[in-house]
């Protein structure tokens, strides 16, 4: 780092994420490298393709001065393995699955030397005939996609990324093959397809047939022949049902897909990566990048001049990834040359609204922001241009095809997940809102401590609002909304993840996919718990119309309580959900464990919070024990203690989501010290693991919470993401 360079402050989280994923360490364990000398490593192999030409050593120091200050990062493949053996630096792949045993344990092959290098991967079974039809060879019948699907989950499961990325897959079928209604509901059971997420490719066909009512074709793929029909709109509903009851599956606007395909000489599009951003064709791989935009506000507005340069050196630094990459097999080496696809993203999009003073889910919101993402797919389709120019254009071209003029690449844009590259830039991921605003953290021997979000603290310090006190009740309640010492307009700016309307959500998607994105948008739709299934299949119909490309919906707290088995199961031991969404109670045990916790009421009184729980231990009861029973003047008091937890202890049992129990609680508080502040606490520090039971804990630190965007799990304390 040169004298005049100012050092590169880094947050604790980030130093935390980086030790533990991206710094290189000897066979001991002993960290070698620090954020600089990473950023060196990175950008010298990338500049390095281009070390005979005149522009190497700007183009060396400009490609580590954007990534050493955070301006942009590449996909961690690339910060991992860029400059050492590996030196496989893609994260997104498509691999075919050909109808036959050769191709298909020929792919289970491939994936596993993609993910033992670091990448994640897309398949799509369409192409297997369906269960039950005939193998000539034989002279038996087929086990179907399902089966097969299994087998790519187990061979996942065996593999750890370079000890440092665990496997991902995307599974996709048509909406069309004769197995659908089984993929669908494949993963209501979220104990199998672990490794997977499910997505139907959903075809105009099928959505028109929706929309008027009427059956469809269900196709085998090995003949062509219809097998069967359906009604489309029961189909849909199943669809709707599943996604209602933990997020998937997931829907692929197929065809909108595949009318933006720049090579259509070459195929179509079958399946994306595993978060859905990135349609490629079977063997294709895609590098990523992300631009920081909250680095690009200066005095309330958009410094275009310096993200157009940023813009023109990314892309160069992302095509030079192709000519260094080292890919996991020779097929993917060859069409990844031939097609040259880069995916150019942002993250801290809402950071930069919030520096702009515009709320997120405002239409200035989405104009402002699809402004920029067109500005930057101009800017990137320019840079192609010229390196087409300099170094020819990727060997697929064709005008045939190709409406734009002679570039490098046969894609430039896309907005893929950053969970843990955006907690290296410390701004919020990808193109999605923040997820909270006051986070409570947990450490590893039990203190807690308030995470307040940097763009609210300087806002609230200083307009004059900021106390401890207002930071703790937003931690408890989740929202800035609501808080009256908060101004409404800064209660607007502030609004997260869950307080935007899926509305909102769906048409800032919509509005980025039309302006500026070449591929796809990894974003999920948060829907609060209440939202019914009536709410899932307006954000598909608005996603549809709105020509998005890919669509994955979030209810609160689907994934984090409910056990997913339908009400004909029969076991009588675990709560049951059906697909219209009844729940049964939960039967108990005759004996449970349990623990006592002491508390103090406001005026000093003592009380014992007795919580029972299961085999899981997760809370299922919670009683109240008074040893002022007798006193006449508390007895109002004890009643109502007695009445809130026969309550609470009724929501446990049918599994109502524990955040929207701690939510109730918390609005029914007068006072910290009684019985709903005191029961909120309790049953909070059960969900962030500082008491053992009823959480969505990270497996790998353990004191983290996952937290459900961009289409995947993400812990904000460690890193963690479930597909990255």
């Amino acid at each position: 780092m040169t004298k005049d360079m100012p050092k590169q402050a880094l947050t604790d989280t980030a130093e935390t994420v980086l030790e533990r994923r991206y710094y290189l360490k000897d066979r001991e364990g002993n960290l070698l490298e620090n954020w600089e000398t990473l950023c060196r490593r990175v950008s010298e192999a990338v500049a390095a393709v281009d070390s005979e030409m005149e522009d190497y050593e700007s183009l060396k120091d400009g490609f580590f001065n954007m990534i050493y200050h955070l301006d942009f990062l590449p996909n961690s493949p690339c910060l991992m393995n860029a400059g050492t053996d590996l030196g496989q630096l893609s994260a997104c792949f498509v691999l075919p699955i050909e109808d036959s045993m050769d191709g298909i344990f020929t792919s289970i092959r491939n994936g596993a030397l993609v993910h033992k290098t670091g990448g994640g991967t897309g398949y799509s079974f369409s192409r297997l005939r369906p269960t039950n039809s005939a193998v000539q060879s034989t002279q038996g019948v087929a086990s179907g996609p399902l089966s097969f699907a299994a087998v790519f989950d187990a061979a996942t499961e065996t593999i750890k990324q370079g000890g440092k990325r665990r496997g991902a897959n995307m599974g996709v079928l048509r909406v069309d093959h004769p197995d659908i209604l089984d993929f669908i509901s494949a993963k209501e059971d979220q104990t199998k397809f672990t490794n997977f997420n499910f997505s139907v490719a959903v075809t105009d066909a099928f959505m028109d047939a929706v929309k008027s009512d009427q059956e469809y074709d269900l196709v085998d793929p090995s003949n062509g022949k219809c097998v069967t029909s359906l009604r489309a709109k029961e189909v849909f509903d199943k669809i709707i049902d599943l996604a209602w009851h933990n997020g998937e599956p997931g829907v692929l606007f197929i065809d909108a897909a595949n009318r933006a395909n720049s090579t259509p000489q070459l195929g179509e599009f079958e399946a994306t990566n595993p978060c859905g951003e990135q349609w490629l064709l079977p063997y294709e791989s895609c590098n990523l990048g992300s631009i920081n935009l909250g680095k690009y506000v200066k005095e309330g507005e958009v410094d275009f001049k310096r993200l157009g340069h940023t813009v023109r050196l990314a892309v160069r630094f992302l095509d030079n990834v192709i000519d260094c990459n080292r890919f996991p097999i020779p097929e993917i080496a060859e069409m990844t040359q031939k097609t040259r696809k880069v995916g150019l993203g942002i993250m801290g999009m809402h950071d930069m609204l919030i520096e702009l003073e515009i709320p997120y889910g405002s239409p200035k919101g989405r104009k402002a922001s699809a402004g920029v993402m067109q500005f930057i797919r101009d800017e990137a389709e320019g840079a192609s241009c010229m390196l087409a120019d300099l170094k020819g254009p990727f060997p697929a071209y064709d005008p045939k095809y190709n409406k734009y003029p002679a570039r490098r690449n046969a894609a430039l844009t896309s907005i893929q997940p950053t969970g843990t590259v955006s907690m290296i830039a410390d701004c919020a991921s990808g193109c999605e809102p923040y997820f909270s605003i006051v986070m409570e953290k947990n450490v590893m021997d039990g203190d807690r401590f308030l995470m307040v979000n940097k763009h609210f603290e300087t806002v609230a310090r200083a307009k004059g609002f900021y106390s401890d006190e207002l930071m703790e009740n937003v931690a408890v309640s989740g929202t800035v909304v609501g808080h009256e010492e908060i101004p409404v307009k800064w209660q607007e700016i502030f609004r997260t993840a869950q307080d935007i309307s899926p509305d909102d959500h769906i048409r800032m998607q919509g509005e980025l996919q039309a302006s500026g994105v070449d591929s796809s948008i990894s974003k999920t739709i948060n829907l609060p718990a209440t939202a019914t299934p009536e709410d899932v299949r307006k954000s598909y119909l608005l996603a549809f119309k709105l020509g998005c490309k890919g669509l994955t919906v979030y209810r609160d707290g689907s994934r984090d309580s409910q056990v997913l088995n339908t009400v004909s199961s029969g076991e009588d031991d675990k709560a049951t959900v059906s697909t219209r969404g009844l729940v049964q109670k939960k039967k108990l045990p005759s004996v449970l464990s349990a623990k006592r916790y002491k508390l103090k009421d406001a005026n000093g009184n003592t009380i014992y919070l007795i919580v029972c729980f299961d085999d899981n231990e997760s809370p299922m009861e919670v009683f109240a024990k008074f040893p002022f029973d007798n006193r006449v003047d508390l007895k109002d008091k004890s009643t109502m203690w007695t009445t809130t937890c026969r309550l609470v202890s009724l929501a446990l049992r049918y599994q109502i989501p524990m955040e929207e129990v701690i939510k109730q609680l918390d609005r029914s508080s007068g006072h910290m010290l009684d019985l709903p502040a005191q029961l909120g606490k309790l049953l909070k520090s059960f969900m962030a693991g500082t008491h053992k039971g009823f959480s969505s804990k990270c497996p790998e630190c353990e004191t983290g919470k996952l937290v459900f965007e961009e289409g995947c799990e993400i812990c904000r304390d460690c890193g963690y993401s479930k597909c990255s």
